[in-house]
């Protein structure tokens, strides 16, 4: 049993600092009814001893890096990631313990979260109401969720599943997966695209990218030799980062392409665990942290297809002579002179930890956020133009007992939407004449009528708070998993159990 130091000046009886009386011994002076009573104080004194903290067991930006969410023995927690010096929470829950997995959709509303207790289940909750929207069970444990406006992303160590994430309809299960025990995969935040991309192989570094909105694979690309330890879209989902288990070298590749476009060496010394791997929204830095104590930051270099036929300084005339004399090198030397090194750099304090990155525009200025599993959010002034070494300039508890202000987020944010209808019935590209059962800008679920998609398409639509969301979906959703894609969802199958309000 752990026993906590500052336990013991609670349990340690009132009065002289002498040891206790032995068994047998003549009463004490002041004993009797005294005794009883500094008895009960130390009892009392006892039960109001607070729990130990709360363990960190996850950690995840959302898809704008505006929000950071982290999940605890005791349930799961949500920050605005708006200020350096203030860390706000926004919200934390306490009524799902042991939570391995949350994801929040931008600054809605919504939040996915999957708990040790059930980690078969996926549940959807409303956070600002605390109720829930829906709930999915799957045959093996679920291993990553991803989310985008348009779609929400179910990876199991030898499937994926494809919601369409304005009804939770199943649009897609992709069986038989390359075994991806740690649920390896990356979906493209843009949802004009919404491309989806995970291990193609469990022995080689071939990257599977599919096309969540037109539900076909788009193509295969043989990034590394050895299999995939990170994947990351940038903003646009233009671009693809991968890296592999060695973690030396980290490539960047076109979309849909699948043209190689950069290579970066992060070191030749050591192989290294690939924890995080994440673009600025702008696309122009690509950021990747390890459990070595080095964070590197790599800068994505305009690529121009004509280039000065003459060299216009005696630097530039050098730097023509050497990329000529690779071409006569092995190709496995040529490669490794032509890889960019680190832009800026970051030292952690210490090695081994799990942390995850982003690289994000907070009060106008670049930053590197850095979260690590002690229950640490650091932040780090970026130099745009001549990078090194970045500068920590705040570092904040994630476990502490800060103040909640629930209404901080709203006050820091640009004036957008932040519900969940209004998170993801924003314009999108791509023409639908598809339909959505159970929504209404009433608010609620119609009972089997179908409101036509286009009433999504026109803009932002701000339903009413207490009713935008669907009903809640039935317990178990695939009891035969190899008929879910013939499944249907019933818009109806739980609305006497909904409650909104």
């Amino acid at each position: 049993m752990e026993v906590y130091p500052w336990v013991g000046r609670f349990l340690q009886p009132m009065g002289s600092g002498t040891a206790p009386a032995r068994r047998g011994a003549g009463r004490r002076r002041g004993g009797g009814r005294s005794g009883a009573r500094r008895r009960a104080r130390s009892m009392e004194a006892a039960a109001e001893v607070p729990a130990p903290p709360a363990a960190l067991s996850c950690f995840s930006y959302n898809q704008d890096c505006t929000s950071l969410a982290i999940g605890t023995t005791t349930g799961y927690r949500l920050f605005s990631l708006s200020s350096v010096e203030q860390l706000d929470q926004v919200y934390e829950s306490n009524e799902i313990p042991d939570v391995y997995i949350v994801e929040r959709l931008f600054s809605s509303s919504l939040v996915v979260v999957v708990s040790r207790a059930k980690p078969q289940q996926m549940n959807v909750y409303h956070f600002k109401k605390g109720t829930e929207i829906c709930n999915y069970s799957y045959s093996s444990n679920i291993l990553s969720i991803r989310l985008n406006r348009q779609r929400l992303v179910v990876c199991l160590e030898e499937s994926i599943y494809i919601h369409n994430i304005k009804d939770m309809k199943l649009l897609k299960t992709i069986l038989d997966t390359p075994p991806n025990t740690t649920g390896l995969c990356a979906l493209s935040i843009n949802h004009t695209n919404s491309y989806l991309a995970y291990p193609g192989s469990a022995t080689s570094g071939e990257i599977a990218l599919y096309d969540g909105n037109s539900l076909k694979t788009a193509c295969t690309i043989p990034a590394h030799d050895g299999p995939l330890a990170a994947l990351a879209f940038n903003s646009t989902g233009s671009k693809l980062a991968s890296a592999s288990e060695k973690g030396t070298v980290i490539r960047v590749f076109s979309i849909p392409g699948g043209q190689k476009l950069y290579e970066f060496r992060r070191g030749m010394k050591r192989y290294v665990n690939i924890s995080s791997l994440v673009f600025s929204m702008d696309s122009q830095f690509l950021c990747a942290s390890s459990n070595t104590e080095t964070v590197h930051i790599f800068k994505l270099e305009h690529l121009t297809d004509s280039r000065p036929e003459e060299p216009p300084t005696w630097s530039g005339y050098m730097g023509k002579m050497f990329q000529a004399a690779t071409n006569y090198l092995p190709a496995q030397v040529s490669g490794m002179m032509n890889q960019d090194r680190a832009f800026a750099t970051v030292r952690l304090n210490v090695s081994g930890q799990r942390n995850i990155c982003a690289l994000s525009t907070i009060q106008k200025l670049p930053r590197l956020l850095v979260t690590t599993s002690d229950g640490h959010l650091c932040i780090y002034n970026l130099d745009p133009q001549d990078g090194g070494e970045c500068v920590l300039i705040k570092k904040h508890s994630l476990l502490g007992s800060g103040k909640m202000e629930e209404n901080k987020e709203n006050d820091l944010q640009p004036p957008l939407p932040q519900s969940y209808a209004a998170t993801v019935a924003r314009q999108s590209t791509v023409p639908s004449t598809s339909t959505m059962p159970g929504y209404s800008e009433d608010g609620g679920a119609l009972r089997g009528e179908v409101i036509p998609e286009h009433e999504f398409a026109t803009g932002p639509v701000c339903l009413d708070d207490e009713n935008e969301f669907p009903p809640r979906a039935t317990k178990k959703a695939f009891k035969n998993l190899k008929t879910c894609d013939k499944m249907e969802y019933s818009p109806t199958a739980h609305a006497t159990g909904m409650a909104l309000n």
